[in-house]
């Protein structure tokens, strides 16, 4: 990759990973609930998802997946359905004190478990997310390279993406703090889980690229 090339598709790319979108706004819950370094952690999740999604999307099979009108349906309403549930969860969660669940330490593994479970979840149920890779990458690839161009933009998007994450983790951290009191954290529950419903439905209504 030219450094030309470089300098382009970095702030191009950052701007996606920054985009406030279901994963981000878990991050941002997760990060006022259980702190930046379990926000961070479980979000580990999510890098996994992309990973996969980069993999694919490079064998040339993102395309494919793409095509198919009744695959992208089942990935859009399955990821849809997931969306809105994860809303009405947060929505109805008790106002605990965050620092009661986070001086509980020994719950600490499994609720980062669930919470990485979670942001793969997430992720994998987007299907607008494998179309950054299948759409966007494509236009700074070294065709003289290919593989290997590819992976390093796979890479580099990761690492810009766990920038974001830690930015989102870290403001959660600061809003959660400013809500820390039962009625504070019950709006914050009420506005993030409203927000997951909302892109639940925005996804439900994303169409299939025609070409």
């Amino acid at each position: 990759m030219s450094l030309q090339t470089f300098w382009l598709f970095v702030p191009a790319c950052f701007a996606i990973n920054m985009a406030f979108g279901p994963n981000n706004v878990l991050s941002l819950s997760n990060g006022a609930r259980d702190g930046v370094r379990l926000s961070v952690l479980a979000a580990f999740g999510r890098l996994v998802a992309f990973a996969i999604m980069i993999a694919v999307a490079g064998l040339g099979l993102g395309a494919l997946l793409m095509a198919s009108q009744t695959l992208f349906t089942l990935i859009k309403f399955a990821g849809a359905a997931y969306l809105v549930w994860i809303g009405v969860k947060l929505i109805r969660s008790g106002p605990a004190l965050i620092a009661e669940r986070r001086d509980d330490a020994s719950r600490a593994p499994a609720r980062l478990g669930k919470l990485a479970k979670q942001e793969f979840l997430v992720a994998a149920g987007n299907p607008k997310a494998i179309l950054v890779f299948t759409a966007f990458f494509p236009q700074f690839v070294d065709r003289a390279a290919y593989s290997t161009s590819f992976a390093v933009l796979g890479a580099i998007f990761l690492v810009l993406e766990l920038l974001a994450i830690a930015i989102y983790a870290a403001l959660g951290a600061r809003l959660g703090s400013v809500a820390n009191g039962a009625r504070g954290f019950k709006w914050f529950n009420r506005v993030s889980g409203s927000l997951m419903i909302g892109f639940g439905v925005m996804l439900a209504f994303v169409r299939r690229p025609v070409s």
